[in-house]
């Protein structure tokens, strides 16, 4: 039996897309978290060390990071290496940059935890214009 939630959230950038999430309670830096040529979390003290994050809806804490963050998810996303959204409870503007440069969906501000609300294995439907983001559990 499956359920389906409804979580709300700032209106985001890029377009709507599904698939399947992949959730940790930590920050996230492009450039400190990613092997971006494997396509794996490489910073050992990542919860998601090791994970595939390619084509994932990643479900994280907070951006953090510097101004590389805007190159590198666009030549991620130009090798068909990105993730296919971000979904984080605070994005900063350089993280909002990167996305919208690589277009590579981003919502934040949720009206509660998103790294509580979605778990590892969801099917997350994201609607970035209208701030909504659907996920289902089975």
């Amino acid at each position: 039996m499956s359920s389906t939630i409804i979580l709300k959230a700032h209106a985001g950038i890029g377009a709507d897309v599904s698939g399947v999430a992949l959730v940790a309670s930590d920050n996230f830096s492009a450039r400190y978290d990613l092997n971006r040529i494997e396509g794996i979390f490489s910073r050992p003290q990542h919860k998601l060390f090791g994970q595939n994050y390619v084509g994932r809806i990643l479900v994280l804490n907070a951006a953090k990071g510097g101004v590389a963050t805007a190159w590198m998810l666009r030549e991620m996303a130009e090798r068909g290496m990105a993730p296919a959204a971000l979904l984080l409870n605070f994005a900063n503007t350089i993280m909002a940059q990167g996305a919208a440069f690589g277009n590579v969906p981003l919502m934040d501000r949720f009206e509660a935890d998103v790294t509580e609300l979605i778990r590892t294995g969801d099917h997350v439907e994201v609607r970035s214009s209208r701030g909504e983001v659907i996920v289902t559990r089975s």
